[in-house]
């Protein structure tokens, strides 16, 4: 076995109009009573294939790691008929169950709960449907409610649109020519939160001279949601765990009508889902009750996840931290070192001595794919900045 760790399965029963299939999970590291469970974004991100890095990093630093792949993803996508499970099978009660059937099959009574956006909203709903299963809980760009998306319109429009500065102007100069809104949004909110104003203000710079650029068509493909959404088997798989996006978290919201609605993000693929049902739980009044250590890590450049939102939630919990950290959004696939670093401080019984050293997870070599991805980024408008002052 590596230490990225062996893939493993447990059988999941049928269930109502959901068949039964065997779901997949990997744990990883050196072997304690209380393991950290991993619970990555999406919905439709895989976590098997895409955290190998991660699990061989967190093992060399003594972390016992489960990670549990989403039902319908990946080594989990198919029933036992071989047909990919559908979208009746996807209900966030379910994915959280899920979890505790694998601390079951693990022999695990209590688990620390680290989970990254989407994985933050299964991390709340797992301590609220199995708050006796929980030591401790890390919450990584914290998403707690479909209503939360006032929060975001209020952010994004506060720094692209209502600003009296060179990126608001731009954006606006963007859109008064035509630009579209729901991929103008998508990539200036890219831009911003993978590499700040030092990468977002020479791409509308260049964006404004004409000429669409390599830079600005990576990242339409990096964060267009819609009918050209890529799945990548094993890693990003959307076409049956989307239904929770759209029936238990309102991916397809009513636009308001005003400029860079978030909304439209997800509008585009509306057609193929379950509409809105409602949510499972009401999560800020669960997580006021959490009586178990909580730690938020909350990136300032979040955009998707506003701060304000962890902030909230770390003055209402009852034993709660927020940690900033100069970062955009998810830092489990951002910042993986800053990540692992704040398990490790949970696990330890010290998430309140993080807040005060949160510069010393800023400081940790950024790796992995999104670091690299930023840094061609950068290096690519920086090129075509050049080209164009020729």
């Amino acid at each position: 076995m590596t230490s990225a760790g062996r893939v493993l399965s447990v059988r999941r029963p049928a269930m109502g109009a959901s068949p039964a299939f065997d779901l997949a999970y990997v744990r990883s590291g050196p072997r304690t009573p209380t393991p950290v469970v991993v619970i990555p974004g999406g919905p439709g991100l895989g976590s098997i294939a895409p955290y190998r890095s991660l699990r061989r990093t967190a093992a060399r630093g003594g972390l016992d790691l489960i990670m549990v792949e989403h039902r319908g993803v990946g080594r989990s996508r198919n029933g036992l008929d071989g047909r990919r499970l559908p979208h009746d099978a996807m209900w966030v009660c379910e994915v959280v169950d899920d979890i505790a059937a694998v601390l079951d099959a693990e022999g695990v009574d209590t688990a620390f709960i680290a989970g990254s956006s989407y994985g933050s909203y299964l991390a709340s709903s797992f301590g609220a449907r199995h708050p006796d299963r929980v030591a401790g809980m890390l919450l990584d760009s914290a998403l707690q409610s479909a209503d939360e998306i006032v929060q975001q319109r209020e952010a994004i429009r506060e720094l692209f649109w209502d600003a009296d500065t060179e990126i608001a102007t731009a954006v606006r100069r963007l859109r008064s020519r035509g630009a579209d809104d729901r991929r103008l949004l998508d990539v200036a909110r890219a831009a911003h939160e993978l590499g700040g104003e030092r990468l977002l203000r020479p791409l509308l710079r260049n964006q404004l001279r004409g000429r669409l650029s390599p830079a600005w068509w990576a990242l339409e493909a990096y964060a267009a949601r819609d009918e050209s959404i890529a799945e990548v088997p094993g890693h990003y798989e959307f076409a049956a765990a989307g239904a929770i996006g759209f029936r238990e978290l309102d991916y397809g919201a009513a636009a308001d009508g005003l400029p860079l609605d978030p909304a439209l993000t997800y509008a585009p693929l509306a057609g193929r889902f379950p509409a809105f049902a409602g949510e499972p739980y009401d999560l800020a009044r669960e997580a006021a009750r959490f009586p178990w250590p909580l730690m938020l890590l909350v990136g300032d450049r979040d955009l998707r996840t506003p701060p304000v939102i962890a902030r909230r939630i770390a003055a209402e919990a009852r034993d709660a931290v927020a940690v900033p950290i100069r970062n955009g959004h998810s830092a489990l696939d951002t910042h993986p070192a800053a990540f692992l670093n704040a398990v490790r401080f949970l696990v330890r019984g010290r998430h309140r001595a993080l807040a005060t050293r949160s510069q010393e997870l800023d400081r940790l070599p950024r790796r992995g794919l999104s670091a690299v991805f930023t840094t061609l980024l950068a290096a690519a408008v920086r090129i075509e900045s050049g080209l164009r002052r020729r």
